[in-house]
């Protein structure tokens, strides 16, 4: 009669990552476009002799989204890596 494997017998697994550029491009485009928004607005307050706000504003703006740039990043990596049990035995170890 067969014994069946143990549920924590040792399992290789083998990583891949399936990320995509495709898959953080809409991320890039936006955070580009925040960046372009608040040096538009940063040259606008420039131009009306209030250079302290501009660049408080300009500063302002990109530690504030840097955060939600950095999230996003990681989650999609996150949910882009596959863990795919292995065909191969452990080595050194009974069968």
């Amino acid at each position: 009669m067969a014994t069946a494997p143990s549920p924590f017998a040792p399992q290789r697994y083998n990583l891949r990552c399936t990320l995509t550029f495709g898959d953080i491009y809409a991320q890039i485009l936006i955070w580009m476009a925040v960046i372009f928004a608040s040096l538009a607005a940063g040259l606008a307050l420039m131009g009306a002799s209030k250079p302290i706000v501009a660049l408080i504003g300009v500063g302002l703006i990109l530690v504030l989204s840097l955060p939600f740039l950095l999230f996003a990043f990681t989650t999609t990596l996150l949910n882009h890596i596959a863990l795919d049990p292995s065909a191969e035995q452990p080595t050194g170890l009974p069968d």
